[in-house]
């Protein structure tokens, strides 16, 4: 139930600009993302903490940052904030939303309305398909193989409650098994295993009909809010609960949490969550989706609490606004070299970016699920990514070719001085070669040198996964001019700091 009044947490996103004397360590090793960088799951997300260390050591007040593979949206309002212009670009429509997000906040009261609202004419609807013989509703709907296996409510004492399922809980599963979506559009998917993706799944198969239905009742309450702000965070809510509302949350039988003695329960089960991909386990949870989408709603309230009356950033989507009105910030949603290429040269004084990491993370691939809730549609074809889909031809050596391509492009962008602060990794010695051939080749673009920074970023599967990446390393470049006015004063100090290029990391 959305309250009012809620408790205060010291939740911060954006902390204070960074001083000289700023810990090394703190950006070596930053702490895990708290605030609004933890409301929603986005993978490849990076520290605050270096990004405004390097924006304030890098630029001066008033010059433009640009992020061309702006991802989580994290480096847009910190730009702002240490009153830099910016520029955000991404192929990806559903990253250049949550930057919209993080740049305009909605206010606590008008985001809190909006959900009392929704909780008084949709809960109802979602109310009645969970309804079980003795009106409690249904929290938990456990399923393998296609046969529901029991279902869990809460008590009088509102304790769990686990139920072996009757015909009225089987009946109200088939009612709605058949229900085809209305308002989302269905996702288009390659081959892939590594994300076990296929052009055959749909939506159906992602979610129960009893899912799709309630999303979509959501989605024609967010569909009809006046306030943009309002409407963007309903929608980034809804996003950000979906991979919990649908088949791909695992169930876990018998994990021992008691160093190796096993657990009280020989027979315990857990819910897991949805990790990484599109995983469908034959044993998996069906969850309320009124309750996903209040939990993730409940800690945007939390934050925008937190916030208080946080500043608006005015943005434009369109490139004459930014050059000749002078507007703050400039977000597009295009391939980044077409954007850079109609960009003046000699612009920019700062290219901080996190490209896409060799065949890591198929970024548009696995962001389908959430453009499908945004209505958005995707270029997959222009994506600069690796991605073991045989079908979208996206190997190594067209990455290369396309990061060579952006890295040319970028150089004429920068101003005499100017600098690109890369954050990179990968294992492969190939993923690397786009950059050893503009050590070669780039006319006034120099490599300067590099440190590792080791980091989580609260993944599953970055943390634990055997061989998963668990630092980057962040490259520096500089567009010699007439007279360099670099100093690495700060950045030589860094342990591990190194003028080679980085090597496989053991």
């Amino acid at each position: 139930m959305f309250k009012s009044k809620e408790s205060s947490i010291q939740l911060k996103l954006f902390p204070d600009p960074p001083k000289q004397k700023m810990e090394i360590n703190n950006i070596l090793s930053p702490k895990a993302y708290t605030g609004l960088a933890s409301f929603h799951k986005y993978w490849g997300k990076k520290p605050i903490e270096s990004l405004s260390f390097i924006i304030e050591q890098l630029t001066k007040e008033g010059d433009i940052v640009a992020d061309p593979f702006i991802g989580s949206g994290l480096i847009a309002k910190e730009s702002l904030e240490l009153g830099r212009r910016f520029i955000g670009i991404d192929i990806n429509p559903f990253s250049i939303e949550l930057t919209k997000l993080f740049l305009q906040l909605p206010s606590y009261d008008s985001y809190l309305h909006a959900l009392q609202n929704m909780e008084k004419i949709i809960k109802p609807f979602i109310d009645e398909s969970y309804r079980m013989y003795d009106e409690r509703i249904g929290t938990h709907y456990l399923w393998e193989n296609n046969k529901l296996v029991s279902v869990w409510t809460k008590n009088v004492k509102n304790s769990k409650e686990i139920l072996t399922p009757n015909s009225i809980d089987i009946s109200l599963a088939e009612k709605y098994s058949s229900y085809k979506p209305q308002r989302l559009r269905q996702m288009r998917f390659f081959t892939n295993s590594r994300i076990n993706a296929s052009p055959s799944i749909t939506l159906n198969d992602i979610f129960t009909g009893r899912a799709l239905r309630n999303i979509e009742l959501i989605l024609g309450y967010i569909e009809e809010q006046i306030n943009p702000q309002v409407k963007r965070a309903l929608f980034l809510t809804l996003t950000s609960a979906s991979g919990q509302m649908s088949n791909m949350v695992f169930a876990i039988k018998n994990r021992n949490k008691n160093n190796g003695k096993p657990s009280r329960s020989s027979n315990a089960i857990e819910v897991g969550s949805w990790v990484i991909g599109y995983w469908r386990p034959k044993f998996h949870f069906e969850i309320n989706v009124w309750n996903c989408f209040e939990n993730r709603a409940g800690k945007l309230l939390r934050i925008l609490k937190n916030e208080g009356q946080s500043r608006k950033y005015f943005f434009s989507e369109n490139s004459k606004d930014f050059w000749n009105e002078n507007t703050p910030a400039l977000l597009i949603n295009n391939d980044s070299r077409t954007v850079l290429q109609r960009t003046p040269p000699n612009s920019i004084s700062l290219i901080c970016t996190d490209p896409p990491h060799s065949d890591r993370i198929p970024y548009l691939e696995l962001s389908e699920l959430w453009n499908s809730i945004l209505g958005k549609e995707t270029n997959f074809e222009n994506e600069i990514v690796v991605s073991n889909a045989k079908e979208r031809e996206k190997s190594k050596r067209e990455y290369n070719r396309d990061m060579e391509e952006f890295f040319r492009i970028s150089e004429r962008c920068l101003v005499p001085n100017g600098y690109i602060a890369l954050f990179f990794n990968a294992r492969d010695s190939e993923s690397w070669e786009y950059i050893k051939v503009l050590e070669k080749s780039a006319k006034d673009l120099r490599y300067l040198g590099c440190f590792p920074m080791f980091y989580s970023a609260t993944s599953v599967i970055q943390d634990n996964r055997k061989g998963g990446m668990k630092s980057d390393y962040i490259l520096f470049f500089i567009k010699q001019g007439q007279r360099s006015c670099f100093s690495f004063n700060l950045f030589s100090k860094f342990p591990n700091w190194s003028y080679s290029l980085p090597e496989r990391l053991e």
